[in-house]
Parts: structure tokens; C-alpha cells; sequence
């Protein structure tokens, strides 16, 4: 599931944006084609007509065989564009006219959608948003893994909006009088695109910070200025419980403390304007970082915690532990991953990159035994705090790599019955994949945020014995190229008995 550690997978610079099915040129012909020159310069015109759509977002069409990626256009569409970046084995093109229109095709409800850089299909209407994610599944297991199994149609949300509990918007200075703009930035950019609403935002999200860019603004407080390494304020963090309606405001800031009396009238602004705040908490971020967070976290006022629920599993919400952002969906991506674990009580389960023990306590409620791994010590802190919390005491947590700790619990002759992985985009590690080949559970349960790492590691587990049952996409983050899956994955009996 998505950067549950704060991990980031990066793109090797100038590789073209990923298309699924639709790269550039293959064999031979291919081969020639990138030894000549492009069929297209830089500020020229074309037409052309689109025929795919990358996880980005832009329609990927070609002009004499030659690969152009095209924000915002469509499948089906005949668009008239204009290069703007040629490499050797694609190009660029920005859409100046949408020819021939796609039936699919609606008007983003954001007015600023154009410029941000936060949802990338608001262009596509939601329907066709699910099959596309599907198909995204589909193309990468059989281009990459060489797999071909029942994935099933996409599990959309009755309303893709306001779904999000949790916003993250970094803080700068703007507008005519130099004051404090909030926003999220623009595509490949730090440029801040001012923002008042984000309409896959929970309200209250909204409401927090608009309200702690007015009331910092009225205090004279500075935003971060990246460039200079100057300024206090960087980030503004809102957390809200669905079911709760608890908030949580975390200040990210660079220095070591807010000056007096500003501090003591921002957080008594922050109570008075959001009445259901129950923790303001201060992150100290003082690096020359793109990272949000820093090492250490005060509360400024109120609880260290707020609560919430997935299904009836309570949890305790710090400032930087990771808490699904959608909870509607995260009950059915759960419910799956319970359904393939296929779980009768008697079962001894690994749940891998567990977090703050999010799968691994729904999964305690119906095996023997559950051990979760997690490399990040504080999220760790949560699970263990979450379990008791929930009463659940046949769950046994532990710090470090999940390639490191499961084999050494295989080494102590732990042996699981199902494994469950969850990892951040990059996938697995090979280690990790082999361990579970050696350990030959009777079902592994795969939570996939990246459809290529999917499908990569897929190839290693059936490589070893296994055998992919199914996959369910999930659409945890409608209006973006994200798409999460489950897949059920048992041990063939032959490999079994060896």
C-alpha cells in the first residue's frame, strides 16, 4: 500500500512516463527507429490520435511510430498538439486541441485542476477511471510477469469525493501582499498552485488549513523559503477520524520553537476555529529536505492521539504514523485480504511491512497467532499500543527490515501458514520473496500499490512453486493514476510436497 514509511521510489532521470502496454518501439524495427532521428522537433505541430493512457495521467498516442506522451488527452481521441521536450525514444507534446472528442471525457470539477499536480484523470469520468485501472493491472502482469489470471473489475466508491483524511500542504508566500499561500504544487514542480478546497479532501481538512494559514498570516509568521533554508513554517498537516470526528493539526516548522506570544495565539486560534481539534502538535523538520517530517514531534496542546476505526478495530492516530488515508476503502481492501487469507483460527500468519498493525490486527481476530514486521520503530509503537487498545494479545510486533526478521524467525523454526505483504511501491526485496519460497505457506496474500512491483514479484513466487488464483483492484485514490490490488496466491501441491 502507498508510502507507508515515508520510502519514495524514484524515477531514473529522463526515462519516458510509464504507458502499461504502450512503450516506445520493440525488436528490430524498434531497434532502427531509435538509431535514426525523431520524426518530431521541439515547438512543432502535429495531430495525431490517441490510443492509450498512462497510470500519470497523459494519453500516449504515436506519430509515424514514434512514441508522444500528451497530458490531459484521451483514448479515442484525434488532439492536435505541441511538442515540447523531444528525447531519443519519445516525446512530449502539450494538447492545444481536442479534435475529436472521447466520450468518456468530463469537465474536472477542480477549478484549478489544470495547474495542480494532485489529481491527474478529474478529465476522465469515473467509470472509465476503473477500467482503466483494471486494464493497468492486467497490461503490467502479463508485459512483466508473464501472467495471465482473473482480475476482476476495479471496486470503485459510491462517492469519489472527499474521501481523504488526511491532507499534507506545504506553506509559502504569495499573492499581491506577499502573505501566506497554501497549496499543493504543480506537476514535476515546487511551485505552490494557491488552493481554498480540495474536492477529494475531507471539509475538515479544508478547514484547518484555512485556518492556519489566516490565522499564522495575521501573526506575522514565515513560511519556509526551500531556496534561502529560511523561515518557520513549512508544512501543515490535518488528520480527521471519518467515524470520530476527531482533528489532529500537526506545524511543521524549521526552527525549534514558535516565538511567544505568537505561538499561544495561534494555537488559541486554531480551538476556537476548529472546535473539534483534540491535538495541535508541532513536527520539527530543520533538514535541507523534500521530506515532511522531521525526527521529533511536541504537543502543543490537547492529546498526543487522535482515534478512528477501520470495521470495529480502533486505532490511535499519531502525528506521523500512517493511517490509511481512505478509510471507506480500506474496509474493502481489508475485507479481501481476509477473504483470500481464507483464515479458520488455527493459523499461524507473517504479516510483512505491517504499519501500525492495520491488517495485522484484523487478521489476529480470526488466526492463532499473527507476527507483524515493520522497519519504522514508532509505527511499531502504535501496532503494539493499537493491540492493546483492542485487547488483541495473540499478535507479536517487531522493528526492522522485513527481509532481515522474517528469514531470522525462519531460522528460529517460525513457520507461517499465510503470509501477507503489504509493501511501499518498490515492492519486496528478493530476499524477502525467497524466504517465503523456502518457507512454502499454504497461501500468501499480496496488498499491491504499484502494478509493475506486482508483477515482478508475482513472477518470483510462481517461479517458486506458487500459483496466482486472482487479483481485485481496489481504488483507493479515485481522480489519480494510483490503483492498489489484492492477490490471491497459494502454493502449488507439488511444490508443496518437495
Amino acid at each position: 500500500m502507498a508510502d507507508k514509511t515515508g520510502r519514495k521510489g524514484k524515477k531514473k532521470k529522463g526515462s519516458a512516463p510509464a504507458a502499461g502496454a504502450a512503450g516506445a518501439g520493440t525488436g528490430a524495427r524498434g531497434a532502427a527507429r531509435s538509431a535514426a532521428a525523431p520524426p518530431v522537433q521541439k515547438n512543432e505541430y502535429i495531430e495525431m490520435t490517441i490510443d492509450g493512457l498512462t497510470h500519470e495521467g497523459n494519453g500516449v498516442g504515436r506519430h509515424e511510430g514514434f512514441a508522444v506522451f500528451v497530458p490531459r488527452a484521451l483514448p479515442g481521441e484525434k488532439v492536435k498538439v505541441k511538442i515540447i521536450k523531444v528525447l531519443k525514444n519519445y516525446a512530449v507534446g502539450r494538447l492545444v486541441d481536442v479534435m475529436e472528442t472521447a466520450s468518456h471525457r468530463t469537465e474536472p470539477s477542480c477549478p484549478i485542476y489544470k495547474r495542480c499536480g494532485g489529481c491527474s484523470l478529474q478529465h476522465l469520468d469515473y467509470e472509465e477511471q476503473l477500467r482503466q485501472k483494471r486494464q493497468w493491472v492486467v497490461d503490467n502482469l502479463e508485459r512483466i510477469g508473464g501472467i495471465q489470471v482473473p482480475v476482476h473489475p476495479t471496486i470503485g466508491m459510491e462517492n469519489p469525493w472527499r474521501y481523504r483524511n488526511k491532507a499534507q500542504v506545504p506553506i509559502g508566500v504569495g499573492g499581491e501582499k506577499g502573505g501566506l499561500i497554501t497549496g499543493f504544487f504543480a506537476p514535476r514542480s515546487h511551485e505552490i498552485i494557491p488552493m481554498d478546497s480540495c474536492s477529494i479532501q475531507h471539509e475538515s481538512n479544508d478547514r484547518v488549513v484555512e485556518a492556519v494559514r489566516e490565522i499564522a498570516g495575521s501573526l506575522g509568521l514565515t513560511a519556509y523559503d526551500e531556496k534561502k533554508h529560511e523561515g518557520l513554517l513549512r508544512n501543515v498537516v490535518a488528520k480527521v477520524g471519518f467515524r470520530s470526528g476527531e482533528v489532529m493539526v500537526v506545524l511543521v516548522t524549521r526552527e525549534e520553537s514558535i516565538p511567544e506570544p505568537a505561538r499561544t495565539r495561534l494555537i488559541e486560534g486554531i480551538r476556537e476555529r476548529i472546535p473539534a481539534v483534540k491535538s495541535i502538535v508541532q513536527n520539527i523538520n530543520p533538514k535541507r529536505t523534500n521530506v515532511i517530517f522531521g525526527d521529533r514531534s511536541v504537543v502543543l496542546w490537547g492529546e498526543k492521539y487522535i482515534y478512528d476505526y477501520i470495521g470495529d478495530v480502533k486505532f490511535a492516530i499519531s502525528a506521523r504514523s500512517f493511517f490509511q488515508v481512505n478509510p471507506v476503502q480500506t474496509e474493502v481492501l481489508y475485507g479481501k485480504a481476509l477473504e483470500y487469507a481464507d483464515l479458520s483460527g488455527t493459523e499461524t500468519v507473517i504479516d510483512a511491512y505491517c504499519g501500525i498493525g492495520t491488517i495485522s490486527l484484523f487478521l489476529a481476530k480470526r488466526a492463532r497467532r499473527v507476527y507483524g514486521v515493520e522497519v519504522v520503530d514508532e509505527a511499531i509503537a502504535d501496532a503494539k499500543r493499537n493491540a492493546r487498545l483492542n485487547g488483541i494479545d495473540n499478535v507479536e510486533f517487531a522493528v526492522g527490515e522485513a527481509e532481515k526478521v522474517i528469514p531470522w524467525w525462519y531460522a528460529q523454526g517460525i513457520r507461517a501458514d499465510v503470509v501477507v505483504v503489504d509493501p511501499p511501491r518498490k515492492g519486496c526485496d528478493r530476499t524477502l520473496l525467497d524466504t517465503i519460497v523456502k518457507m512454502k505457506p499454504e497461501r500468501v496474500v499480496y496488498v499491491s500499490c504499484n502494478p509493475a512491483t506486482l508483477a515482478r514479484d508475482l513472477r518470483v513466487l510462481e517461479d517458486g512453486g506458487f500459483k496466482t488464483v486472482e487479483v481485485q483492484p481496489v481504488d483507493m485514490f479515485p481522480h489519480t493514476g494510483h490503483v492498489e490490488s489484492v492477490s490471491q496466491i497459494v502454493l502449488n501441491e507439488e511444490a508443496g510436497s518437495r
